[in-house]
């Protein structure tokens, strides 16, 4: 009895595998031997005009290129997850609406299409970011402060003297 439900278990585990190997074999995509572009994501969905793409694959191990209307071709480069990556410009001029990107491993004729959409406008602007000196008016006020701190302390110190020690 217990032979016969081992078998039956084995014999299952086996049809299991025989059912399954076909498809991991059609889905593998760690080799890049020519099966195209898969997992490809593609961030944010939504991007401003002059804004930039985030595109992802993984399977193009010999490189690529992602194409649309509303950027020119951009390469694919592979980066240390073994992950190809992208990020696409989007045209100043582009027109608002959705469009598709398609992307094309080079070692493949398969091409794998996603959708985003082009909003109008230039995004929020986040201010000058450090990027410029004081003016000379301001560094003038600067060392106006610091040299009148700088009398007002030694009065304060040298006043301060006379009362505790006597004269000085």
């Amino acid at each position: 009895m217990r032979a016969s439900r081992a078998l039956a278990v084995a014999a299952t585990a086996f049809a299991a595998v025989g059912v399954c190997a076909p498809i991991a074999a059609a889905t593998d995509s760690g080799s890049g031997g020519g099966n195209g572009p898969t997992n490809v994501t593609v961030r944010p969905t939504q991007v401003h005009q002059g804004g930039q793409l985030a595109v992802s694959a993984s399977g193009c191990n010999r490189g690529g290129s992602v194409t649309s209307n509303a950027f020119p071709p951009t390469a694919l480069t592979l980066n240390r997850a073994g992950q190809s990556a992208a990020t696409p410009r989007i045209y100043d001029h582009a027109t608002p609406g959705q469009y598709n990107l398609a992307v094309r491993c080079n070692d493949s004729s398969i091409v794998v299409t996603r959708t985003f959409t082009v909003i109008a406008g230039r995004g929020a602007v986040g201010g000058l970011g450090g990027s410029m000196a004081p003016s000379s008016t301001e560094m003038a006020i600067g060392a106006a402060l610091v040299g009148t701190a700088a009398i007002g302390g030694g009065l304060f110190i040298s006043r301060r003297r006379r009362l505790i020690g006597g004269p000085v």
